[in-house]
């Protein structure tokens, strides 16, 4: 496959130079751009690498190793909160197991996959892209980069390099902080206090009593890790969440590894659970009352007999409008049966010297506190994007596909599911991306839009959750349409169809 086309023009003091570079200075030029080298960064490498062997391209990474999450997280307990026959790629199928994967073996599979397709050798780690300038006239991006010889806290340099396609897969979240709320008195607490995006490596909570401040995934997670060692651990709430148990293997998985070939294995259990999961999503939808019935039914079996399971887990809202928490063979009810665990559901009145005080006058003792209190949401890692010199507001454009966004050409981002593995649409995505460049080749194109939808159909916010993590920045979000191929309809089978059979012109231009 030829390459797509490169700059028309050397440019000097034009976007896209090195300041200070002599006249004449061409910036290192790539096909395609990837940003980020954590699970769908590495993706979209792997696809390019075998769906499009004639393009170059490098993978920028702002971090000092691979892996995204996988690797940034490190708080006890770190697991997947999908299974991994659908968290894994379907280009190289998860094949332990274990079907609620623990972090540590997660980065594994990522980096192995990595070395497996040779992307590894792809990567240019301490690269935070700052901005990228698109150039209609030369049909390219200039990519403004802060490039660290050595780690984080040594100088910075500025690299220009362009790019003919430019593909973010950093997620949506900020990597350097997570989200804490203003809590009263917190200076007066004489213990120690923790949130899980910066795991202390040498915190030893062994015999101490600690209180997780959370409701989501985070919470339920750290929660039976803690209470191995911990004194007790008491799960504050301010109000619940709807939590699932999951088997941490999967039967059929099991069985059909015995019978089956392992690539046909494979298959059939992400199929198996790619069903599950889309049925589950839809009845929740169609019939909340009777999901929430089986919810609660499924935790209070789980639970010593007369427990408040109206209190702790019975959620204001309707399943799905947030992610369901799940907990692999009921570890964190197992937690409360054997005592090492508690819940409590109320208001943080303030933090005392010991520890908490409620609203509801109850104190909380404390030798640890974790503030499992959720995110910041940054896209594109706070990168800003101009179009021949227009400043995008992302929050004023529209999501095509659920892949690009309205008046930025030669531009995609991966954003996962809400409702099922982020894997399955950044797989859709890198290939839906790779069947654009080859369209662009093609037909001679050296740059596609997605046109701009017409602005007097409704609009909403692009993840539409009700999480405070999405609340809190709804505002600075894209946006999604109603209807194709503006929606993101949170359906892998519709957009199976979608993007990898379907049309590649609708709404789009093409130059």
């Amino acid at each position: 496959m030829s390459t797509l086309p490169e700059p028309d023009h050397l440019p000097g003091s034009e976007p896209g130079s090195e300041a200070g570079a002599e006249p004449g200075f061409r910036p290192e030029h790539f096909d395609v751009l990837i940003i980020g080298a954590g699970l769908a960064g590495i993706g979209a490498a792997c696809h390019l690498q075998t769906e499009c062997p004639g393009l170059s391209y490098a993978i920028l990474e702002a971090r000092e190793s691979s892996g995204g999450t996988w690797d940034l997280f490190r708080y006890p307990g770190i697991r997947s909160d999908s299974d991994m026959f659908t968290l894994g790629y379907a280009f190289r199928p998860w094949t332990r197991p274990s079907s609620i994967a623990d972090g540590g073996s997660i980065l594994s599979y990522v980096r192995d996959t990595a070395r497996q397709y040779g992307v590894d050798q792809r990567i240019r780690f301490r690269h935070r892209v700052v901005h990228a300038s698109w150039s209609a006239s030369s049909a390219h991006w200039s990519v403004e980069v802060e490039s660290r010889a050595g780690p984080s806290g040594t100088p910075a340099q500025t690299v220009r390099l362009t790019c003919g396609f430019l593909f973010s897969n950093t997620g949506y979240y900020r990597y350097d902080e997570g989200y804490t709320p203003h809590f009263e008195g917190v200076e007066r607490f004489g213990g120690q206090i923790v949130h899980p995006q910066h795991w202390p490596a040498d915190l030893d909570c062994t015999g101490k009593r600690v209180v997780v401040i959370g409701s989501g995934a985070t919470a339920v997670t750290l929660v039976p890790a803690l209470a191995a060692d911990a004194a007790h651990v008491t799960l504050l709430q301010r109000s619940p969440s709807y939590v699932v148990s999951m088997p941490a293997r999967d039967r059929l998985g099991d069985l059909a590894r015995r019978r089956l070939p392992a690539p046909l294995a494979a298959r059939v259990v992400r199929v198996k659970n790619i069903l599950r999961m889309g049925l589950s999503y839809q009845f929740s939808r169609r019939a909340p009352e009777a999901m929430k019935a089986i919810l609660r039914k499924g935790v209070a079996r789980q639970l010593p007999p007369g427990y408040p399971v109206e209190t702790h887990f019975a959620p204001s809202y309707q399943p799905w409008d947030q992610r369901l928490c799940v907990v692999p063979d009921g570890d964190l009810f197992r937690a409360i049966q054997d005592g090492d665990a508690s819940m409590v559901t109320a208001g943080i009145e303030t933090f005392t010297e010991q520890g908490l005080r409620l609203t509801s006058g109850v104190e909380l003792e404390a030798d640890v506190i974790v503030t499992a209190t959720g995110l910041n949401l940054l896209m594109l890692g706070g990168m800003g994007i101009d179009v021949d010199g227009r400043k995008i507001d992302l929050s004023r454009t529209v999501g095509y596909k659920g892949i690009m966004l309205s008046g930025i050409p030669n531009f995609a981002v991966t954003i996962g599911y809400t409702n099922a593995s982020w894997t399955l649409k950044a797989d859709l995505a890198a290939h839906y991306v790779c069947r654009l460049l080859h369209y662009l080749r093609e037909h001679q194109y050296r740059q596609c839009t997605p046109r701009a939808p017409d602005p007097s159909r409704p609009t909403r916010p692009l993840i539409d959750l009700t999480s405070g993590y999405v609340l809190r920045s709804v505002g600075t979000l894209p946006r999604q349409g109603s209807s194709r191929p503006w929606r993101q309809y949170q359906n892998y089978p519709l957009d199976l169809l979608t993007l990898k059979y379907g049309s590649l012109d609708d709404e789009m231009d093409f130059a």
